[in-house]
Formats: C-alpha cells, sequence, structure tokens
C-alpha cells in the first residue's frame, strides 16, 4: 500500500490495523511491508509506536537501475528509512527485499548488501525478477540455484540474521519461520 495521497502517507492507517491486530488477535506477530514515506521521520514515528514486530522496506534493486525499475522511489532514501527504524525503535527487526535479472552486476549487489547491513537491516529477501506483463521492465537474465545460495551465504557472513534467497522468494516468503530464526 502506497498512500501518497495522505499528507502522512498512510502511516497512521498502518499504525490503527496494527492496534487492532494486537487488540482482537493477542500475541500475534505483525510484519509491515511500508513504502518510504518521502522520508519523513514524523510518519515513521508514528507507525512506529505502533510497535510492529517486523518492519521491511524493499530496495528492490541496485541504485543504477533505480531510474528504470523504481521511477519516483530513491535508493539512499530508502536506506534512511531502514536506518530511521532503528534509530527510533532499535528493537524493531528489520527487513528488505531484492529482486535479482533485472541486469544487476555483481559488484552492485555486493555493494547493496553492505549498504543494508551498514543501516544495521536484520533480514533479507533475495528473489528473481519476474516481469509483470510485457509493459514492464523485462528480465535481463535467470538466476540459477547456485548463485542464489551463494547471494545468501554472503549476507549471512555479512551478519544479516535471517536471508531467504531463491528464485520463488518474495518478500513475505515463509515469514514466520524466518521470524523464528531472528526471535
Amino acid at each position: 500500500m502506497t498512500r501518497d495521497d495522505l499528507p502522512d502517507g498512510g502511516a497512521a492507517h498502518y499504525a490503527r490495523v496494527v492496534a487492532a491486530l494486537r487488540e482482537h488477535c493477542p500475541g500475534v506477530r505483525v510484519e509491515l511491508l511500508v513504502p518510504d514515506f518521502a522520508g519523513s521521520e514524523k510518519s515513521l514515528a508514528t507507525l512506529l509506536a505502533a510497535q510492529p514486530d517486523i518492519l521491511a522496506h524493499n530496495l528492490e534493486t541496485v541504485p543504477r537501475l533505480y531510474p528504470h525499475v523504481r521511477r519516483g522511489a530513491d535508493y539512499w532514501r530508502s536506506l534512511m528509512v531502514l536506518q530511521l527504524v532503528k534509530e527510533l525503535s532499535p528493537h524493531i527487526i528489520t527487513k528488505s527485499g531484492l529482486m535479482l535479472g533485472l541486469g544487476e552486476e555483481s559488484p552492485e549487489i555486493e555493494a547493496v548488501l553492505r549498504d543494508l547491513r551498514y543501516v544495521s537491516c536484520d533480514m533479507l529477501t533475495i528473489g528473481q525478477y519476474l516481469s509483470p506483463s510485457l509493459h514492464h521492465f523485462p528480465v535481463a537474465r535467470y538466476v540459477n540455484p547456485e548463485e542464489f545460495e551463494g547471494w545468501r551465504k554472503q549476507a549471512l557472513a555479512l551478519g544479516y540474521k535471517s536471508v531467504a534467497a531463491g528464485a520463488l522468494v518474495r518478500s513475505s516468503y515463509k515469514a514466520p519461520v524466518f521470524f523464528q530464526e531472528v526471535s
């Protein structure tokens, strides 16, 4: 959900959803996948006050491909959002996701993995990009299972608490299983 039409980017709505879940389902674990809220610390603080267990914000790709793949998004602003989460609520687990197969190069992927760890990102998902239609960005290549495993091992060596990597991995891939790894 992206609510750029709202002054807070929808942060208050996210917070109300978390509060309702906590009220009606005591003990439930809540993971939110959020937009960048245009970099607003106030909006992020509103959301974090609701105490989600995991806050996810996906980088999706390498900085060089942002103008083509994530028009309107900003790589550095997205990193800042994840960093702000840790500054405002250090106990909340942060998570991000990458798609491979868009034309990125290995050194670029390595740099993204390091950037995410620099902002203390705890969890990572790495999946295969699949173009939703002929009108979307095309798939540049299909990543083999050995390469996914190599990225998983490299990310774990950098200090991520949990990494899921594979062709069918998406940001919510087996979320309860991977939450167990970090809690």
